[in-house]
């Protein structure tokens, strides 16, 4: 949905959207994305705070199984003029400036606004279950499936030093 920031109303805009967003490289969305938004403005600032929902289709980085996880995110977000940025060479963001974005022509695309959101709130190393067992290092088996009969006590080459130390130790 596009809103114009010039036909947002003194008293701010309130808006329930049910969106179907495209996926991309970055993420899959499996569900419409619903939102409760409300959408005010301050001179050219506009500011919007509310809550996402989702459901996107990750991996997972332990047994690589593609899953469904729902995403639940709050927004609070302000938008500038882009324009106001192309006066400067460089423009950094500090700190208390990272939940801002930029908006050109006098609108503003929620689809966007929300696919970022379902974006950040994606976890660093999704997981499918907390007790996911992941893959065998040797052979690869899903370990959350089959049970592989890999010796997995190998000591890695690199520390073959230290078991030497240790055995010296027990001699003792």
């Amino acid at each position: 949905m596009k809103v114009i920031i010039s036909e947002i109303p003194d008293e701010g805009l309130e808006l329930e959207l049910t969106e179907k967003i495209s996926s991309d490289e970055s993420i899959k969305i499996v569900t419409p994305v619903k939102a409760s938004l409300k959408i005010d403005k301050k001179g050219s600032e506009v500011i919007i705070t509310g809550r996402a929902k989702g459901t996107v289709e990750l991996q997972c980085s332990r047994c690589l199984k593609a899953f469904d996880m729902d995403i639940d995110s709050a927004i609070n977000v302000v938008y500038h003029p882009a324009s106001e940025i192309n006066k400067e060479e460089h423009y950094e963001l500090k700190g208390d400036e990272l939940d801002t974005g930029f908006y050109k022509n006098d609108t503003l695309d929620t689809e966007d606004l929300l696919k970022e959101q379902l974006v950040l709130n994606i976890p660093m190393k999704p997981l499918c279950s907390n007790d996911c067992k992941g893959l065998c290092p040797k052979c690869g088996a899903n370990l959350n499936i089959t049970q592989c009969n890999c010796l997995t006590s190998e000591v890695d080459s690199r520390l073959a030093v230290l078991k030497q130390l240790l055995n010296k130790k027990e001699v003792n």
